[in-house]
C-alpha cells in the first residue's frame, strides 16, 4: 500500500514539475522509474503486481488507444492540408520502412520483430510534442503540422503496431502461408466487429439517454473492458483492435455526446500514462541494455537522421514550406508514452511464445525515447531561432469566452492584425465567431483537452471575458505562468470592486476598475461599437476623454511601434502624440434624430426637383 501511494505521489510531483519548467513530463517520469527501480532496487513491478502486472498494462494500454482514438475524426484529416494528410498517412510508410531496416541491419533483430519496432517508432504524441512546442515557439505553419502530426498519428501508429503483431502471432499459431493468412483475416475481423459493436451499443445507449448522465464515465469504462476482454476471448490479441477501433467509431458518430466523457477519460489516461511509464522505466534491465551494446545508438541516429528528414522531405515535397520550416520539421520527432506502452505490453506477450529477443524490445524503445526527447528538447529552439522560424516575442490574445462582447473585442484586435484565439464551452458563440472569421477553441480552457488542442502559439495574452467569475479567475490562474502575471487580465462582472463577483479573479483589472462585462455588453448591444482613434500633438487623450465623456470606455493603446497596451487599474498608461486608442464608443443619442432630419431634407430636395 505504501508503494502504491508513494508512486502515486511521484508520479504527481513529476507531472507538476514539467508543467511547471514546460518541459514533457517523460522525462522526470523517466528518471523517477530508473532511479526507483535499476538504480536503487526500491521498486519492482514484478514483485509489486505479480500476475496483476500483465492485465494492468493490456488494460491500461486499452484505455490510453481508446481516449487517443476517440478524439480521432475523419472529417479532420479530409479538411486538412495535403502536407498534414501526408504526414498521418502515407509518411508512416517511409518511417516504417527506415526503422525496420535500420533495426534489422544494426541490432540484429529477426524480421518479425524489427518490423514490429518500426512500426511503434511511426507515432510521436502530442504529450511530448505540446510541451517541445511552447518552448521552442516555431511558426504557425510548423507548430500546426507537428500538433496535428502529434495528435492524429497516435492511434494510427497503434493501430498499425496491433495488425503487425496480430500478424506475428498468427504466423505462429498457424504453418502454412494461407492458414497464417486465414488467422489473421479472423483476428482482424473478430477485433473489428467487436470494436464497432460495442460501440455501437454504446453509442445508442448514449444517444437515446438510456444512462442518466452521472453514470456515463462507468458506462463508457466498463464498455472499453468489456470489448478488450470479449474480442481477446474469441481471438487472442483482438482486443487492442477493438477498442481502437471502438474510439474510431464513437468519435465519428453523430450525436453521441462524447464530450461528456472526454474529460473523464483524459484524466484517467493521465493517471495511467503517469503510473504506468514508472512502472515500465523501473522494468529496465541494464544488462539486457548491454546486449544491444553501441550498435543500438546506431538505430537512435538512424530513426533521426535518416527516417524523419526522408519522411518530411516526402511529406513536403510541392508544398510552400520554406527549406527552414521542413528542416525544423525534420529535426522535432520525439516519441512518448504510447510508444512506451505497447512496445512493453507485446515484449511480455511475445516473451510468453518463445521469441527471446522480444525483452530487447522495451530498452531499445527507451533508448530511442530518451535519445529524441532530450536531445530535440535541448537543441530545437536553437535551432528554430538560427533557422529563423520561431515565433517573434508572442503579442496575441487569448480571450477567455466568445459571447458578444468577446467576438467585438476580439474583431477589433483582428482589424489590428493581431492574433486572437477565442475559447468558449457553449457552441452557439463559437460558431458565431467563426463565421466572423475569428479563430476559436470549442471546449473548456482549463481541460487536458485544452493542453493539447488548444493552439496558443503567437499568443502572450489572456483576457478573461465571460459572465462567470469564478471561470475567469481560473483561467487567470492557469494561464498565468504561462504568459506572466503582467499579461492576464480580467473583466469585472459587476457590482462593487470587492463585490463577490471579484472573489475568484486572479489577473489584473482588465479596462479599468469601474468598468463591467455587464455594462460593456449593455452598451455594445445598445449600438455602441469599438473604434480606433489617432492621437496627435493637437488632439490628445484629453481631448478624446473631453469629446466623448462617459459615453467611450478606453480598451487599449497602440504605441508608434504597433505594441498593444490594455488599459488597466493597475498599469499607468499614458499615450501620447503618435499613439491610437481602441475605445468602445456609445452612439450618438442625437444620431436617430439627425438622421431622419437627413432622410426629410433628402425627400423634400427630391420633391422640389421632380
Amino acid at each position: 500500500m505504501l508503494t502504491l501511494a508513494i508512486l502515486t505521489v511521484a508520479g504527481g510531483a513529476c507531472q507538476f514539475l514539467a508543467w511547471k519548467l514546460r518541459l514533457p513530463a517523460i522525462l522526470f517520469l523517466l528518471l523517477t522509474g530508473v532511479v526507483a527501480g535499476p538504480v536503487t532496487g526500491w521498486l519492482d513491478p514484478d514483485a509489486l503486481l505479480g500476475d496483476l502486472l500483465f492485465p494492468f498494462v493490456s488494460l491500461s494500454v486499452a484505455v490510453i488507444l481508446f481516449e487517443g482514438s476517440l478524439t480521432l475524426e475523419f472529417a479532420e484529416i479530409r479538411g486538412m492540408e495535403h502536407v498534414v494528410r501526408r504526414f498521418v498517412t502515407s509518411g508512416v510508410l517511409v518511417t516504417w520502412l527506415v526503422t525496420t531496416l535500420a533495426t534489422r541491419w544494426l541490432a540484429g533483430f529477426t524480421w518479425e520483430l524489427a518490423t514490429l519496432f518500426g512500426a511503434i517508432m511511426v507515432v510521436t504524441g502530442p504529450t511530448v510534442i505540446v510541451p517541445m512546442l511552447r518552448s521552442v515557439r516555431p511558426t504557425a505553419k510548423v507548430a500546426n503540422i507537428l500538433r496535428w502530426e502529434g495528435i492524429i498519428i497516435d492511434p494510427i501508429g497503434a493501430l498499425l503496431a496491433v495488425l503487425v503483431f496480430e500478424f506475428i502471432v498468427s504466423r505462429e499459431a498457424g504453418g502454412a502461408f494461407s492458414q497464417t493468412l486465414l488467422a489473421f483475416v479472423s483476428v482482424v475481423g473478430i477485433g473489428a466487429g467487436s470494436g464497432i459493436v460495442v460501440g455501437y451499443l454504446l453509442g445508442e445507449a448514449l444517444r437515446r439517454d438510456w444512462l442518466p448522465a452521472y453514470l456515463y464515465n462507468i458506462a463508457t469504462l466498463a464498455a472499453v473492458f468489456a470489448a478488450f476482454a470479449l474480442s481477446n476471448e474469441f481471438a487472442e490479441e483482438s482486443g487492442l483492435l477493438a477498442v481502437t477501433v471502438m474510439g474510431i467509431y464513437l468519435g465519428n458518430r453523430k450525436g453521441v455526446p462524447i464530450e461528456e466523457i472526454l474529460a473523464f477519460k483524459e484524466s484517467l489516461s493521465l493517471l495511467l500514462i503517469t503510473v504506468l511509464f514508472i512502472l515500465l522505466a523501473a522494468r529496465l534491465d541494464f544488462a539486457r541494455l548491454s546486449e544491444l551494446g553501441g550498435l543500438v545508438v546506431g538505430v537512435f541516429l538512424a530513426v533521426q537522421f535518416v527516417a524523419r528528414p526522408l519522411k518530411v522531405a516526402y511529406c513536403t515535397w510541392g508544398s510552400s514550406l520554406g527549406m527552414g520550416e521542413r528542416a525544423l520539421l525534420a529535426w522535432i520527432a520525439p516519441r512518448g508514452i504510447v510508444a512506451a506502452a505497447v512496445s512493453a505490453l507485446f515484449a511480455i506477450k511475445l516473451e510468453q511464445l518463445g521469441y527471446e529477443q522480444a525483452a530487447l524490445l522495451v530498452p531499445m524503445t527507451f533508448v530511442v525515447i530518451i535519445g529524441t526527447v532530450v536531445f530535440q528538447s535541448l537543441t530545437a529552439s536553437s535551432l528554430a531561432r538560427w533557422l529563423g522560424v520561431s515565433e517573434p516575442d508572442p503579442h496575441g490574445f487569448l480571450i477567455i469566452g466568445a459571447n458578444p462582447l468577446a467576438r467585438a473585442v476580439a474583431k477589433a484586435l483582428d482589424q489590428q492584425k493581431v492574433r486572437v484565439m477565442l475559447t468558449d464551452t457553449l457552441w452557439d458563440n463559437v460558431s458565431r465567431a467563426r463565421m466572423a472569421g475569428l479563430r476559436s477553441y470549442y471546449g473548456n480552457p482549463l481541460s487536458e483537452h485544452a493542453e493539447l488542442y488548444l493552439d496558443t502559439s503567437g499568443l502572450g495574452h489572456l483576457l478573461a471575458l465571460t459572465a462567470d467569475a469564478h471561470l475567469n479567475g481560473l483561467a487567470c490562474n492557469r494561464y498565468r505562468d504561462q504568459f506572466g502575471a503582467r499579461e492576464v487580465f480580467s473583466l469585472r462582472i459587476g457590482g462593487n470592486a470587492g463585490g463577490r463577483a471579484d472573489v475568484a479573479r486572479q489577473g489584473r483589472t482588465a479596462f479599468g476598475s469601474e468598468v463591467t462585462y455587464v455594462d460593456l455588453s449593455r452598451r455594445l448591444y445598445r449600438g455602441a461599437e469599438i473604434r480606433r482613434t489617432n492621437l496627435s500633438e493637437s488632439f490628445t487623450l484629453a481631448h478624446f476623454r473631453e469629446r466623448h465623456g462617459d459615453r467611450a470606455t478606453p480598451l487599449f493603446a497602440v504605441d508608434p511601434k504597433g505594441n498593444l497596451e490594455v488599459f488597466s487599474a493597475e498599469i499607468d498608461t499614458e499615450p501620447g502624440p503618435g499613439w491610437s486608442i481602441i475605445a468602445l464608443i456609445d452612439a450618438d443619442p442625437e444620431e436617430p434624430q439627425k438622421a431622419r432630419e437627413r432622410g426629410e431634407n433628402g425627400k423634400a430636395r427630391l420633391k422640389a426637383a421632380q
